[in-house]
């Protein structure tokens, strides 16, 4: 094993006013075996770095447990080495075997680089004991990222009585980075996760409120000389075989079928990949989660095909920029782009798409992506041409202006009532004139062959967050006429004030973390200054320092139906003005244990009546090869023209052999629309990149007594690099 260093005991730092550490990497003829036992001579005669400082739950003190990490590269690769010291090491906790797997509830190394050095974007690779491996790619200083994103990085771990040692190896090939520079400098953070102390260790000092994708406050690396990405040539043919039956599968794709398609990406430049798609195929893809819908108002759905999710921050526009500083969670009230919207119908049933090209990007300054997609006809939809055009501009140092250019184009036979276009504009900009203060404004306009009216939108959106306060304001305008069909938007009309002040200091009490109370109002009139709902909220949070917490929250409500609203079969709500409250308490248990969970209870008003919720989750992890979820959200509505319940349950087992074998069963029962839906996956990654799966799907509606879809799947991908 490589020399350590004698580990010196740091004073409390300021973490803020702490200056920027730097390194130096090692280039080396003699690579390391990548065994993750560093005892390879390299990590010998590298620089050890330490010194790490806690930004949880101990601000500015030094790391309980000593961390000591080594770089050094050749012509090809980038290695990094770790030694995770740990005085008691049968306890450090792995949540799981798989790739991306819960970083949040196991233990963790994870180095982030920013290869432009322009501290606002990067590339994030964390490591749990198990030698499982998360791949990230960042973009906008922590505002948005690409998990979906991976390479053929090689990573192994290994573990004995005084802790866990890791080894990573990744090929320059992978990464994006200017080779015009001889001596390369590029930003450097690196994490350290202790899951049972919930404590948090950086190499760059953070405050508690960043993580390790906070470019904007990494340290540097330097050393490297004479390097390049390569041809960057990748190359990943498919083969399917698939059967499907039901009275949701289209016509002309049932019974047994079998396809071949490819993916290939290719560097053109060190800034900009092109990725090009043919026949795209997601059969491996897991089936959306059942979700309860109370409201009038369209859910949102996550895109989870991988193709779309993989730069996903680029062509990002609307409220995934938006934060409610007090909660961190995207509001996902209106998004210009949501990819979504092709390939799928609104019932999430898919559409064949025969191809497309994707290049995404860094040039002359600006971050770029252009695409375009075309589908064939199918489920009564014609042939359509999708095209996305993005580009942003950092300017400020950390801040950004952007544009953003959508089309959608029918291209098959006029099917009657189907627009045979859409078109969308956008600008929009992230503002940081002070390190605590964000500001994210956008405009933007539809146009389609029915729009005759108001079809503009806009946002300003500000957001203060320090030591002690979180706040945050919105106010937004949706046009009547406003229509991103490649897009998402709850509501029309409106005219939409919003704002939320919290505390969140960290008192001396015996473990608890912080404290935050808060309140929050948001008023929504529609576009003739009529007041069409009103929320306004206070609210208790107490976060402790083993990671559990507790919330408490009261919201009045007004709401006015200008139409009636059918909540379900069973009930109705007419049109009328309504004043109501409703209560919450959530509890969400310590992550990092065999067996933890949350439950939240709300009881209070609904309209004209009364509603009564309860949802919770309970996840066993006997061992970090199987862990076993259970979900139930029960609803009980009570209306003066009918009592009902809307519940939605669901479990889910993974098993992991290893970092190479998964398999997975998901089940889910949703009670209002009595549909049983079952999701079995297998999943061999038989060489980087390179997969074999196999995928059974069946939804059945309990109430016919009949399966409306059947699908069994096998496919195997091959990734070839050039």
């Amino acid at each position: 094993m490589a020399q350590e260093p004698s580990r010196e005991g740091p004073a409390r730092i300021a973490v803020e006013s702490a200056p920027r550490p730097t390194a130096a990497a090692l280039r080396t003829d003699a690579p390391p075996t990548v065994d993750g036992r560093l005892d390879d001579p390299v990590w010998r005669q590298a620089q050890p770095l330490t010194g790490f400082v806690q930004s949880r739950p101990d601000t500015g003190a030094p790391a309980t447990e000593n961390t000591v990490v080594y770089f050094a590269y050749d012509d090809r690769a980038l290695y990094i080495g770790a030694i995770c010291h740990d005085s008691e090491p049968e306890r450090y906790f792995i949540s799981s075997l798989k790739q991306d797997f819960n970083s949040g509830s196991s233990d963790v190394f994870g180095v982030a680089l920013d290869t432009y050095l322009d501290r606002r974007n990067g590339f994030m690779f964390l490591v749990n004991p198990g030698g499982a491996l998360k791949d990230v790619q960042l973009f906008d200083d922590s505002r948005s990222e690409n998990q979906a994103w991976e390479g053929p990085i090689r990573v192994e771990t290994a573990r004995d009585d005084e802790g866990w040692t890791v080894e990573i190896e990744i090929p320059f090939s992978t990464l994006r980075f200017n080779p015009s520079e001889e001596d390369q400098t590029w930003g450097l953070q690196i994490l350290r996760r202790i899951r049972r102390k919930a404590e948090d260790t950086f190499w760059a000092p953070l405050d508690r409120r960043d993580q390790i994708h906070k470019m904007s406050k990494a340290g540097t690396l330097t050393g490297f000389r004479g390097v390049g990405p390569g041809l960057n040539l990748r190359v990943k043919p498919y083969a399917l075989a698939q059967d499907q039956t039901g009275t949701l599968i289209d016509e002309g794709r049932a019974g047994n079928q079998a396809d071949i398609g490819f993916d290939i990406k290719f560097g053109v430049t060190p800034g900009l990949a092109l990725d090009l798609t043919y026949n795209t195929d997601f059969a491996q893809v897991e089936v959306d989660q059942e979700q309860v819908n109370l409201t009038r108002f369209p859910l949102f759905f996550p895109e989870k095909r991988d193709f779309f999710v993989e730069n996903s921050g680029t062509f990002a526009f609307g409220d995934q920029s938006e934060r409610s500083y007090r909660t961190g969670v995207s509001l996902r009230d209106l998004t210009l782009f949501h990819s979504r919207r092709i390939g799928l119908t609104g019932r999430g049933e898919p559409i064949p798409i025969l191809g497309g090209a994707r290049l995404t990007g860094r040039t002359g300054g600006f971050e770029v992506g252009l695409m375009n997609l075309q589908t064939r006809s199918g489920r009564g939809l014609p042939a359509e041409n999708f095209s996305v055009m993005r580009a942003r501009r950092s300017v400020f140092g950390t801040s950004d202006v952007g544009a953003i250019f959508i089309n959608r184009e029918a291209t098959g036979s006029d099917i009657e009532g189907y627009p045979d276009f859409n078109r969308n504009v956008g600008f929009d900009a992230n503002l940081r004139p002070l390190p605590s203060l964000l500001l994210a404004p956008f405009l933007a306009w539809t146009d389609s062959p029915d729009a005759d009216g108001n079809a503009v939108a806009g946002r300003m959106w500000a957001g203060w967050r320090d030591e002690l306060w979180d706040v945050s304001a919105l106010w937004r305008h949706v046009g009547e006429d406003f229509n991103p069909t490649v897009g998402f938007v709850r509501r029309r009309d409106i005219r939409q004030s919003y704002a939320t002040v919290g505390l969140h200091p960290r008192p001396p009490v015996p473990g608890v973390q912080e404290v935050n109370p808060w309140v929050e109002v948001d008023y929504v009139q529609d576009l003739a200054s009529v007041l069409v709902t009103r929320r306004r909220t206070a609210g208790f949070g107490v976060s402790f320092l083993n990671g559990s917490g507790l919330t408490l929250d009261y919201t009045d409500r007004f709401e006015l139906l200008r139409q009636p609203f059918r909540v379900s079969s069973d009930g109705t709500v007419p049109i009328g003005r309504y004043n109501f409250g409703s209560g919450s308490v959530q509890y969400r248990s310590a992550p990092g244990r065999a067996l933890t969970g949350f439950v939240r209870v709300e009881r209070g008003g609904f309209f004209d009546g009364t509603l009564t919720s309860l949802s919770g989750g309970l996840m066993w992890r006997p061992s970090h090869h199987l862990s076993v979820d259970l979900s139930a959200n029960h609803n009980d509505i009570s209306l003066p023209d009918g009592a009902f319940t809307a519940d939605v349950f669901g479990g889910r087992v993974d098993y992991g052999l290893s970092t190479k074998v998964f398999a997975s069963a998901f089940v889910q029962y949703n009670a209002a629309e009595d549909q049983f839906v079952t999701n079995v996956r297998f999943n061999y990654l038989y060489s980087p990149l390179s997969d074999v799966f196999l995928v059974y799907t069946e939804r059945r509606d309990m109430a016919a007594g009949m399966t409306v879809e059947r699908v069994f799947a096998a496919k195997v991908s091959r990734s070839i690099g050039f």
